[in-house]
């Protein structure tokens, strides 16, 4: 059984040429299981987060060094994403009583645990690019659609954020 957006779908296994497999809806359920998947993903699925857990994996970070690390990110989304990440458990914020004060940000131990299929992630996507990029190719190839290069999201407007 497969859930997707709140459906629970039955596989059926489908005797054909090419042989596969589609889903058949069956009934709405949503598990506790199913909720807690899409609560965690909700935090640690977007890119900035990823980016961040990644460059804070290094060691602590003050803020704006940081945004300069993280490329692309404005001051608001940087401030969101640490904010989400420390109320989440993941991030510690230290004020450190100097004038002006000093903020560092710090991966917790649950940070650190995260941090590592994040890592796994980063690695994956490094391995598999070429591959990716040869399967666009051949999708938009067979439907003769003009390849576009990739641009990565940082390049678009912050008022996409």
């Amino acid at each position: 059984m497969v859930t997707k957006r709140n459906q629970r779908y039955i596989v059926v296994h489908v005797s054909m040429a090419q042989g596969g497999t589609f889903l058949k809806p069956d009934h709405f359920e949503v598990t506790p299981q199913c909720t807690a998947v899409n609560e965690i993903l909700s935090r640690v699925g977007d890119k900035w987060t990823v980016l961040v857990v990644n460059y804070l994996g290094n060691g602590p970070m003050r803020f704006n060094e940081m945004r300069r690390t993280v490329s692309g990110i404005s001051q608001k989304m940087l401030t969101t994403t640490l904010r989400g990440l420390e109320r989440d458990g993941f991030v510690t914020r230290t004020v450190f009583p100097t004038i002006p004060p000093r903020v560092e940000y710090e991966l917790t131990d649950l940070g650190r645990e995260l941090l590592v299929p994040v890592r796994a992630l980063g690695a994956w996507a490094v391995a598999n690019h070429d591959r990716v990029l040869a399967a666009r190719s051949r999708f938009d190839a067979a439907r003769g659609v003009a390849q576009e290069p990739f641009r990565p999201a940082w390049h678009m407007s912050e008022a996409a954020e």
